[in-house]
């Protein structure tokens, strides 16, 4: 009796169904919902893992704006501005958009202390294979680029933690390829930011910058972390930026909570606070 031609030979196609392929293999069902806790996990355990094969013992975090440009592209910028006016009828947006890059052109030395500042702190502290306070950033361009770039003029290693955004943002060049990495997840970013951190040093930036300044004073406020040195670069800025006696004032926030930071005007200020705190030496 002939075989029936509804039933599967030897010779047919392997499975084609999704089910058929191992979990860990299959990456569609790894982007389900009921994943999370899983992916969650696993964005944890590899920056962890490879970072510890890259012997980082601790880092230095530097956040700041993504939007600061160096000195130069700055008045580039501003003369651009200029010529536009002067060509123009200097519409009120135009004289807006002056004062704003005159604005970029002021706070541009920031650039360069934070680059003056990794570049410091990488030469002093990436010797003969020694890999702490090595510095970290958000990976973007602006104060984050600087950092990585200051790291980069004395060949030492630094590390980028980028973040999926809907305008994707790309890793400046001058991070340590090993050590560039993207995360989904902001919440999982920012406990690799913490967790091998002896200090946060915060230049002038947005709303990233305070996200991640306030979060660690938090954090430190409740105990949740110790140890770490917070330094803010450019008191003007920030005394202008957040009215931190009237937080005291309306008993928001104690007296001795200001000790939670420090200010710097110079990248020499901010590291030699840095080693004090920690009793190391600076040069």
């Amino acid at each position: 009796m002939e075989p029936s031609s509804a039933h599967s030979s030897s010779t047919d196609p392997p499975f084609s169904s999704s089910s058929f392929i191992p979990a860990d293999h299959d990456t569609e069902f790894l982007q389900r919902g009921e994943l999370r806790s899983v992916r969650l996990g696993l964005e944890l355990l590899k920056p962890e893992l490879e970072l510890g094969e890259q012997g980082i013992r601790s880092t230095i975090v530097v956040f700041g704006s993504a939007r600061l440009q160096e000195t130069s592209i700055a008045q580039s910028a501003l003369q651009d501005v200029e010529r536009l006016i002067a060509n123009g009828p200097g519409n009120p947006s135009d004289i807006q958009e002056l004062e704003k890059a005159k604005r970029q052109v002021a706070l541009s030395k920031y650039y360069e202390i934070a680059r003056d500042f990794a570049r410091m702190v990488s030469s002093v502290c990436q010797i003969s294979g020694r890999c702490d306070y090595v510095i970290v950033t958000g990976g973007g361009p602006g104060i984050m680029e600087a950092a990585n770039r200051g790291a980069s003029d004395v060949n030492a290693k630094s590390i980028g933690l980028n973040i999926t955004l809907p305008h994707e943002q790309h890793p400046n060049p001058y991070i340590t390829p090993e050590l560039s990495f993207q995360f989904r997840y902001f919440g999982i970013r920012k406990m690799h930011f913490l967790i091998r951190a002896k200090a946060l040093v915060a230049f002038p930036g947005g709303f990233g910058t305070l996200d991640e300044l306030f979060e660690t004073l938090t954090l430190l406020q409740t105990g949740k972390i110790s140890n770490i040195l917070v330094v803010l670069v450019g008191r003007d800025f920030w005394d202008r930026l957040i009215n931190w006696q009237l937080l005291v004032q309306d008993g928001l926030i104690a007296q001795q909570d200001l000790g939670l930071f420090h200010y710097a005007e110079t990248a020499q200020e901010a590291w030699e606070l840095i080693a004090r705190h920690h009793g190391i030496s600076s040069s």
